[in-house]
This record gives structure tokens, C-alpha cells and sequence, in this order.
């Protein structure tokens, strides 16, 4: 109760303190504030999250029924359509590729054969627009399959794999400090921390450069952040793939995931021990290793072309001079659809991933329709389509954006909102990129809370999340995250939430919305992101990635254009 009543005494102290130096605004941003609330996003996400709009997969009812949600309620805020066409729309061009699960994978070596089970044993794909991908190749195992030349990594050694299909091991490669073995050095790949290495995306990425013919990657619960269920509710069903000119060349004829199980059957039919060639992995002097087994798969496949949407809304800002830059809020609306079943349930309804998140962007969007005047610069409001599928829709945009991004001033992402109740601390994805974290700090501090990096580095959270795509295109980007120290609740209580939702609810029928949810943390959350976007688009000085970040030198280019 002393700290909720300090909450409301800073609240109202800031109020007060925007009153003195902007007289009526005071008003406005307590109303803003105030707007922000437990009724609001439960009546969002519960509304998303229903069985009617079926998971919200793009290219299906479900993403008929959420972008009319949306547009309906930025018309009711009085937001002007965000597109300069006139509408709240951004047609985003999407290939469907669904394959059939009929598909087999066989390995054979040394006249032994062993048959894989498509779904329960592997999972595989094409993002290549072709009916039918076919591959028998031979299999290389290649470790972890990264080239880092900055930590003087490569696990190719000149290695020519054309034409092969690649074994590899899923995060970086956890290398133990020499100084103290039993920590991982941080001074290579982060220790801890997961890098882009890391990232299932590179690992594709890396494959088809290299003229691999496919590449299958190892599950492990551990190093990926999710169990096998979130890969086969993730990568069974359409993928899509932005349509693009060079998709077929770009791509592998094969990308795909094999459990752990399978992978040590595969390398004990050859004679070969996972577990010993793993630990091996894990050092610069590591060399590709042929398995002498060759593989074959078929990939039948159904395609189609559509045209799926981000939805964009605008606040014009109040400063004729500074209107043309631009703060975007962005979350992804986006989820899995209806999916294989899971304890007789086949809707995915993806109440916090991301129900959650785009309820928090309709929240924002109302506050600052709160305010007058509005903030120097305009804001955007962005609801971004296939996140679940590859980052797509936020890809798209960042890639053929509306608004110049040289004039984007920040971004600030929400990808599911901690509904377990109010912390004593927020969580930075990426703390230590850019400056917009002295901003998150001062609100946090004004609320009587701390900032922390991520407890769960190893996962990568910042490569699997909309603002990264922004990130890429150098324009400074903020992702938090909730706190774990729940006031009220043992030490330890938030890390095992967390746990218990990734095992039991992530991407599966069970993340559905809970009317005993507490959504007083995701609200006051809520008003924090609000305060930094509303103080970064008040400010005279633009947020910037810090020195050594790899997003420098982009946006330093961007701007001198």
C-alpha cells in the first residue's frame, strides 16, 4: 500500500510539475496518464484473443477481423489514417508456402537407413516459390556454423559446402573464460548473451551464402529458449516469405529443425557422437566434419500470393518545425491461427503474444489523443503483420517506409505485457545500445523502480522482436520487457512465471486471456513507455546508439544523407 501511494504521489507530482512549466497541459497529461488502464486492456486482449478471430494469422478470417478492429478504434481516438494514401493501411506482399506433412526425411549411410516423422522428428520448409523442393545431398556437420571474423571465429575453414546439407548446432558457442572455466567469456559471443550468431535466421542466412543446398538445425530446449512444441507449432502449416525478386536464389532448397533425439540417432548410425563433437564445437580450431550419410526430403507444396496489412495511425504533431520527424510505437498483431491440436484446443490465440502488446499500442494511441497540445513531434502507431513468421510485416515496412527513417526519431516496441501485477523493476532488451535507456531510467526513477538487463540473455530476445527490424536499418530502437521482482511475491517468483509460460503457454492453444490476471503492472508499464515517447518527441536531442554498437555506423550514414 506505501508504494502505491507512492505511485500516485509521483504521478500527480509530475502533473503538477508539467503544470508549471506548460500551464493547461497538466490536465491533459494527467488524463493521459490516467487513460492507461486495467479495464481498457482487458477489454482489448480479451476481444483479440477470442476464439472469433480465430489466432490472427495473416491471409485469414482472423486478419480480417483485427485490422477492422484496429481501424475502428484509431477512427474512434480521432487519429488521421498513418498511410499518405488516405487510409490505416500498408499492404505488405506475402508469399504462402504450406507443405505437405506427408513429407519424410530419410538418412542413409553405410547401407543402414533411418526415417524421420514429419512433425514429431522434424520439421522443414522452403521459402523458395516452388511447388516442389526436392534435395539428396550429403551431410556435413558444421558446428555452430558461424564466421565472426571480430572474434576471429570460423567454423567453415574454407570448407566447400555447396551443394550439402548442414547439420548445425542452435545459439553461439558457449566458450569458457579461460580465467574462471566455469563462466562463459564475454569478451566472445557475449558470454551469456546471445548474438545474432546465434539466431536460427543467421544460421539459414549463413547456409544459403555459403551455396548449401539445406541446412537443419539441432534442437535443444535450453540454448533455443523454447521446446520443440513452439518449433512444430511455429514451422508446421504456411509459411510466408516477403515476395521479392531473388527469393529463389537467395534461399536454401531446404531450411529446417531435427530434435536432439533424432540428431544423436543420425550421428550414432555413423559412428559418431553428438555430445563429443559438440563440446569439440566449441573452439576456433574446429573443422566441418562429413558424417557420410546423405539425406533425402521432398517438399510438396501449395502456394499462394496475398496481400496482408500493418495498420498505421497518426498523431500530427504540435511544432511546425519538428512535425515531419517522427516517434512510432509499434506491436506486432499477429499470431499462429489455428494449429495442430494441443489437449483438444487448436486456436492459438495468442492472448500475451501479442493480444497483449497491441492492446498496450491502443492504450498509448488513447493517451495521447489526451493531450493538448499534442507533443512537438508526430507520433505513428504502428500494427505490424507477421512477426510470427519471420519479422516480416515490420521488415517491410523498414524496408519501404511511409515516413522517412532518416526523420524517425526513435521506435519503441511492445511484444507481450507482464500481466502478473506491478514490479519493483523493468526489464531493457539490448540495455546498453542507445541512449533512449537514460530516458527509460528517469521515468523508472520518477515511478520508484530500477532498470535491469535481461535475466534471460541467452535467449536473444532482441533479434526476435519488431524493433529489431528498425535496428538493422540503424534507426534507435527500445524493447522492454517486464520486471521479475513482483512486489508481493517471493524472490524468485517472477524468473518461474516466466518458465511456466514458456513451457506450458508459449505459441500453443494455451495462451488464452485469464480474467484473474492482474494488469496493474502492464499499465504502469504502459505509462512509462508513454512518458519516454512523449519526452523523446518533445526533446531537441535525437536518441543514439552508443559507441560500439554495430547500428552506429548505419545510422551515422542515414543522417548525412
Amino acid at each position: 500500500m506505501k508504494r502505491f501511494n507512492r505511485w500516485l504521489v509521483w504521478a500527480c507530482s509530475l502533473c503538477t510539475a508539467f503544470a508549471g512549466s506548460s500551464g493547461g497541459q497538466a490536465g491533459s497529461l494527467q488524463e493521459a496518464l490516467k487513460s492507461i488502464t486495467v479495464e481498457g486492456l482487458a477489454t482489448h486482449i480479451q476481444r483479440l484473443a477470442s476464439d472469433e478471430f480465430e489466432g490472427r494469422a495473416p491471409a485469414t478470417r482472423g486478419e480480417e477481423l483485427t485490422v477492422r478492429y484496429l481501424i475502428e478504434q484509431f477512427q474512434r481516438l480521432g487519429l488521421r489514417p498513418g498511410n499518405p494514401d488516405g487510409t490505416y493501411v500498408q499492404k505488405v506482399p506475402l508469399v504462402g508456402i504450406t507443405t505437405d506433412p506427408s513429407a519424410s526425411l530419410t538418412f542413409t549411410a553405410d547401407g543402414k537407413q533411418m526415417s524421420l516423422r514429419y512433425g514429431p522428428d522434424f520439421v522443414a520448409w522452403t521459402r523458395r516459390v516452388v511447388e516442389t523442393s526436392s534435395v539428396e545431398a550429403d551431410l556435413v556437420f558444421v558446428g555452430y556454423g558461424v564466421q565472426a571474423p571480430e572474434f576471429q571465429w570460423d567454423d567453415f575453414k574454407g570448407t566447400d559446402v555447396r551443394g550439402k546439407i548442414l547439420i548445425v548446432l542452435i545459439n553461439d558457442p558457449p566458450v569458457p573464460d579461460p580465467r574462471d572455466p566455469s563462466r562463459l567469456d564475454e569478451r566472445v559471443f557475449g558470454g551469456r548473451a546471445m548474438t545474432y550468431y546465434g539466431r536460427w535466421t543467421y544460421k539459414f542466412e549463413k547456409a544459403a551464402e555459403l551455396g548449401a543446398a539445406g541446412a537443419l538445425i539441432i534442437h535443444e530446449t535450453e540454448p533455443a529458449g523454447y521446446p520443440w512444441a513452439v518449433v512444430r507449432g511455429s514451422w508446421t502449416g504456411e509459411q510466408f516469405t516477403l515476395v521479392a525478386p531473388d527469393r529463389n536464389m537467395s534461399k536454401c532448397a531446404v531450411e529446417g529443425w531435427v530434435t536432439w533425439d533424432q540428431a544423436r540417432a543420425l550421428f550414432a548410425l555413423v559412428g559418431k557422437d553428438l555430445e563429443a563433437l559438440k563440446r569439440a564445437a566449441v573452439s576456433r580450431d574446429f573443422r566441418p566434419v562429413p558424417l557420410g550419410a546423405r539425406a533425402a526430403i521432398t517438399l510438396r507444396n501449395t502456394i499462394r500470393t496475398i496481400e496482408s496489412r500493418n495498420v498505421i495511425a497518426r498523431l500530427e504533431g504540435s511544432d511546425p518545425k519538428l512535425k515531419e520527424e517522427y516517434v512510432i510505437y509499434v506491436a506486432h498483431w499477429d499470431h499462429l491461427g489455428i494449429g495442430p491440436e494441443v489437449n483438444g484446443d487448436r486456436i492459438y490465440n495468442g492472448a500475451v503474444d501479442n493480444a497483449s502488446g497491441t492492446a498496450g499500442l491502443l492504450e498509448i494511441a488513447r493517451a495521447y489523443t489526451r493531450l493538448w497540445p499534442p507533443p512537438r513531434r508526430s507520433i505513428l502507431f504502428l500494427a505490424v503483420t507477421a512477426e510470427e513468421k519471420g519479422l516480416l510485416g515490420s521488415q517491410y515496412y523498414a524496408e519501404n517506409p511511409l515516413y522517412p527513417l532518416e526523420r524517425t526519431v526513435a521506435v519503441i516496441n511492445m511484444d507481450g505485457l507482464n500481466v502478473y501485477g506491478r514490479t519493483r523493476d523493468i526489464t531493457i532488451i539490448g540495455l546498453g545500445n542507445s541512449t533512449l535507456d537514460e530516458q527509460v531510467r528517469a521515468v523508472a526513477a520518477e515511478q520508484g523502480r530500477v532498470v535491469r538487463p535481461d535475466p534471460e540473455p541467452e535467449k536473444g530476445f532482441f533479434y526476435r522482436s519488431d524493433h529489431f527490424s528498425f535496428a538493422k536499418q540503424g534507426v534507435p530502437a527500445l524493447d522492454t520487457d517486464s520486471g521479475i521482482e513482483y512486489i508481493g511475491r517471493p524472490e524468485g517468483w517472477g524468473l518461474e512465471v516466466r518458465r511456466r509460460y514458456t513451457a506450458e503457454r508459449y505459441h500453443k492453444p494455451q495462451d488464452e486471456f485469464d480474467p484473474r490476471w492482474d494488469l496493474s503492472g502492464a499499465v504502469e508499464d504502459l505509462q512509462l513507455l508513454f512518458l519516454v515517447g512523449y519526452r523523446v518527441a518533445n526533446t531537441d536531442r535525437w536518441p543514439e546508439w552508443y559507441p560500439g554498437t554495430e547500428f552506429k555506423a548505419k545510422r551515422e550514414a542515414m543522417l548525412k544523407r
